[in-house]
């Protein structure tokens, strides 16, 4: 499956779990989130990752230290357009072959 119908998947799978969709592809200088979403008051910044098996670590294990970084600075820049700062988390929606694994709060501060 490609990133993009992969991201829209994951988008339609956490609506379904409760959350709400605020943007896909945010990008800047440092890089690019996935998704943002909104999990009641707090907000969400979401790396979809796709793996066909959980061999080699599997999805989620795919988002490294370099990952982090780019999602942490590009959070920073998306954050300072907002009149308020909210709570936040981080977190990685894998696909590894049919099944989603849903990692909350996956990535802490840099």
């Amino acid at each position: 499956m490609d990133g993009a119908k992969a991201e829209a998947e994951a988008a339609n799978w956490l609506q379904k779990q409760g959350l709400q969709l605020l943007a896909r592809n945010y990008r800047c200088r440092y890089g690019e989130i996935d998704l943002i979403m909104r999990d009641g008051h707090t907000l969400v910044f979401v790396e979809v990752r796709a793996r066909s098996s959980s061999r080699f670590g599997g999805a989620a294990a795919s988002v490294g230290p370099r990952k982090q970084q780019k999602l942490w600075l590009t959070a920073q820049h998306y954050l300072a357009s907002q009149p308020q700062t909210p709570a936040c988390r981080f977190d990685v929606l894998a696909l590894e072959g049919t099944h989603w694994h849903w990692v909350k709060d996956a990535i802490h501060g840099q």
